[in-house]
């Protein structure tokens, strides 16, 4: 008897080992395709205590990641910011293909909580503008962590790509032209999606348009724009003039801005608005010339100049102050 016992064991144990392989296969293919859940994580289930662990087993996943974002949102009302970023890491294990969690966790980091270390008055300069970084870096990260889990989203693509080139948040990434190239690469990703809509092209286009080294590029691509009318919008045709500009300096400017602006008047507020953004990193070829031009040909006095104009927007050092902790 023990003996048979023995043999019996010995098969269920040799059916089991061919078993399981084939069973974690089928496992893995499931999930791959969204028809099956990952097992939530011991740091998941210690995170979102005993009773939610016992109703996201039982399938509800979405509906404790719901109330977890209740919670965030208490988190960010009492501006405790460590906590809702770590609330979104659990909501997000429990629902890594919700759009939303990872665009708001996202968002809160790198403009909530951002947006308060600029104002917030208990910290020295330096430490507020540390916070501020890496906060927005953190909510750069969570982005990334989005797009890995859910590569064609075109939306979180699409909002890595915006907060890459704000130009309110570029100072946290170092240098302005490594964002611009990762944000015209994240806007890529979402157009080849073939979900997006048509301003994700556009942007992409922007991107481009203010890397030094690829104006070739840029004006290649805003001539293939500018072909469909429902592009040909101010920035697209301001770009598209400055790129030409850069081609051609030797072109006759103001002739070129009165064939894409119906008059003076018009071409003129629409130069002074892109000279004024000269901090947003676009190009300004051949700009100043017409400006001078018009203002001549308009009788604008010295006074009224644009050039006495002050350009849009304060410099990061304005936000912090931190000359004053250097004295």
């Amino acid at each position: 008897m023990y003996q048979k016992l023995g043999v019996l064991t010995l098969a269920l144990a040799a059916f089991g080992a061919v078993r399981m392989p084939l069973e974690q296969s089928l496992t893995d293919e499931l999930t791959a395709v969204k028809l099956l859940s990952k097992p939530i994580g011991i740091g998941t289930r210690e995170h979102i205590g005993q009773t939610s662990s016992v109703v996201a087993l039982g399938g509800l996943r979405t509906l404790v990641a719901t109330f977890l974002n209740l919670r965030a949102f208490t988190f960010f009302t009492e501006q405790k910011w460590d906590q809702v970023a770590e609330t979104y890491d659990t909501i997000v294990d429990l629902a890594p293909n919700t759009r939303y969690y990872w665009e708001s966790g996202s968002h809160h980091s790198a403009y909530n909580a951002a947006s308060y270390y600029i104002n917030d008055s208990k910290l020295p300069a330096l430490r507020r503008r540390e916070a501020w970084k890496q906060s927005i870096l953190r909510g750069k990260a969570f982005l990334e962590r989005g797009i890995r889990n859910n590569p064609l989203d075109w939306s979180l693509s699409a909002t890595l790509g915006f907060l890459l080139s704000d130009s309110n948040k570029i100072a946290a990434f170092g240098s302005s032209q490594d964002a611009f190239l990762a944000a015209a690469a994240a806007y890529r990703a979402s157009w080849e999606t073939g979900k997006a809509p048509s301003y994700i092209k556009r942007s992409e286009f922007y991107c481009l348009a203010r890397l030094k080294g690829r104006e070739a590029e840029a004006l290649k691509m805003a001539r293939e724009l500018y072909q469909d009318r429902s592009n040909q919008l101010p920035t697209v045709t301001m770009l598209f003039f400055v790129l030409e500009a850069w081609e051609n300096p030797q072109r006759d400017h103001l002739k070129r801005a009165l064939e894409l602006y119906p008059d003076q008047e018009t071409a003129y507020d629409a130069f002074c608005t892109h000279w004024l953004r000269t901090r947003e990193g676009f190009p300004i070829y051949g700009v100043a010339n017409v400006l001078e031009q018009l203002e001549k040909s308009l009788k604008i006095p010295p006074d009224k100049s644009i050039f006495k104009e002050k350009l849009r927007g304060r410099d990061i050092e304005d936000w912090f102050d931190t000359a004053k902790d250097k004295r």
